[in-house]
């Protein structure tokens, strides 16, 4: 017991029980936390094919290794998901300079654009491109995804989905037509303004859940016209401008008959 007090207060045992603590706790982390970073089977051919691509098409912005420029940033460790999602909505390559990226029809088919991705993710590990089964919408429960989409999301994209303003000449895009991979694909890499939501964030079901609510937002409203699902905005104006018309209307009409 003598021995082992004296080691107690020996000058090195805090450093010790530093480093021993610090191990514990790398060790718990690892063994818990989630991880977005999946194998992909890709071959050589698809990763010298997507060097390719890269290496005439972004090399020019992200670097001849995408080790990233001055602005523009690396994509070492971004994932295959965050360039499928970047490719296939045709906001990369980017056409000009401006506040965001914007969706247009794409430069790549798709078979280019797995080529992209193979080689993008052979630099790094990253978030893989989600599995049919994950964004399958009638696997989901919309009604908990409302739920979610309204606490994480509903700031920016509006309650429903359909778009917002942000600060300087940015926006949240209408997410109606957006396909439900890039609906899970926006979520797991977080583009430009939007906010990473790893599944440490939101499960893999609950962004199914979300995808499946937003796959439901396509039916249109049970309400009759939206009025663009701008909520009070659009409402207030309608009235406004109907409403308020049709009372001078309505007075007109009764101080003509009066006369």
């Amino acid at each position: 017991m003598k021995a082992l007090a004296a080691r107690r207060h020996h000058r090195l045992a805090p450093v010790v029980l530093l480093l021993l603590a610090l191990l514990t706790t790398g060790g718990v982390y690892a063994a818990l936390a989630p991880s977005t970073a999946k194998a992909e089977t890709v071959s050589t051919a698809d990763i010298e094919t997507g060097k390719k691509l890269f290496q005439a098409n972004c090399a020019t912005c992200h670097g001849a290794n995408a080790e990233g420029t001055a602005g523009v940033p690396s994509l070492v460790g971004v994932g295959a998901a965050a360039v499928d999602f970047q490719v296939s909505t045709g906001r990369m390559p980017m056409q000009m300079n401006g506040p965001q990226a914007e969706a247009k029809p794409p430069q790549f088919d798709a078979e280019q654009t797995a080529a992209l991705a193979a080689y993008v993710s052979s630099l790094g590990a990253g978030p893989a491109i989600p599995t049919d089964e994950q964004v399958d919408a009638s696997k989901g429960d919309a009604s908990n995804g409302m739920a979610l989409f309204r606490t994480n999301c509903a700031m920016c994209h509006n309650a429903v989905g359909a778009g917002g303003a942000l600060s300087e000449g940015k926006f949240a895009p209408a997410l109606w037509e957006t396909s439900e991979r890039n609906i899970y694909q926006a979520m797991l890499t977080g583009p430009q303004s939007m906010p990473v939501f790893n599944d440490a964030n939101i499960t893999p079901d609950e962004k199914r859940d979300i995808v499946s609510f937003l796959v439901e937002q396509r039916e249109g409203s049970a309400g009759g016209n939206a009025l663009g699902a701008l909520g009070p905005v659009s409402e207030g104006l309608w009235a406004f401008v109907i409403g308020l018309g049709l009372l001078i209307g309505a007075a007109v009409w009764i101080g003509a008959k009066s006369s």
